[in-house]
């Protein structure tokens, strides 16, 4: 339930504000489109609750999805008018001050939710070392991984190959990635009932067209 509250309030939040600072695009394909990927991201929530029957959603974990999405969601016009202007940054100049600022925040933040955890038992940063290589290296990987995922998506914007309202729109897109690899990589859904095979096929199709949406509103006027 986390990804619908978190996700779709960053992409709303993030894509509104971005055509605010930069009106580029075609703005009903543009929002037509994000309001189709929204939809796309609350009908994989509801595929995953059909699947674990005995999910419960907290008032903490609620609000705590709340403040991610509208964190994730003022992030990035910041980023936009770093890279417009006079004396404006380059791209990989904002990626390279956008890392310093995670690893600041991540490290704080990282000890304060291991010594107080949503849920579960607290750890420590000696429990953090104990973690195999083959553990770590999976995490490195993942973050180089966003890393150039991040950085392509500020070029593309910087470029004017997009504007910066779809180029966020269609980064927000890599939560359906993950619903891809869960369905088909790592076969969440095997012993999945009729019902939730059905929300995951009208989630593929909302997040097509919408994504689709988003892509052709720079082009089409």
């Amino acid at each position: 339930m986390a990804f619908p509250i978190g996700i779709g309030l960053a992409l709303a939040i993030g894509s509104v504000l971005n055509y605010i600072i930069t009106p580029k695009g075609n703005p009903l394909l543009l929002f037509g489109g994000i309001i189709l990927v929204c939809v796309a991201i609350v009908l994989d929530a509801l595929a995953y609750r059909k699947l674990a029957k005995d999910l419960t959603v907290s008032t903490k974990g609620i609000v705590i999805s709340l403040l991610a999405g509208l964190g994730m969601g003022l992030f990035y016009p910041f980023v936009a008018k770093a890279l417009t202007g006079e004396n404006h940054l380059g791209p990989y100049t904002a990626g390279f001050l956008f890392a310093i600022g995670a690893l600041v925040c991540t490290i704080p933040l990282n000890y304060i939710f291991m010594r107080k955890p949503v849920s579960g038992a607290s750890v420590s940063i000696s429990d953090y070392f104990r973690g195999s290589g083959a553990l770590h290296f999976w995490g490195i990987l993942g973050g180089m991984i966003w890393g150039v995922g991040t950085i392509s998506n500020f070029v593309a914007s910087y470029a004017q190959m997009v504007d910066p309202a779809t180029s966020y729109a269609l980064g927000q897109g890599a939560t359906m990635v993950s619903a891809i690899w869960g369905v088909f990589v790592w076969k969440e859904f095997a012993g999945a009932g009729a019902s939730a095979k059905r929300l995951l096929a009208l989630m593929f199709s909302f997040f097509i067209v919408g994504l689709a949406c988003v892509a052709l509103a720079p082009v089409v006027r």
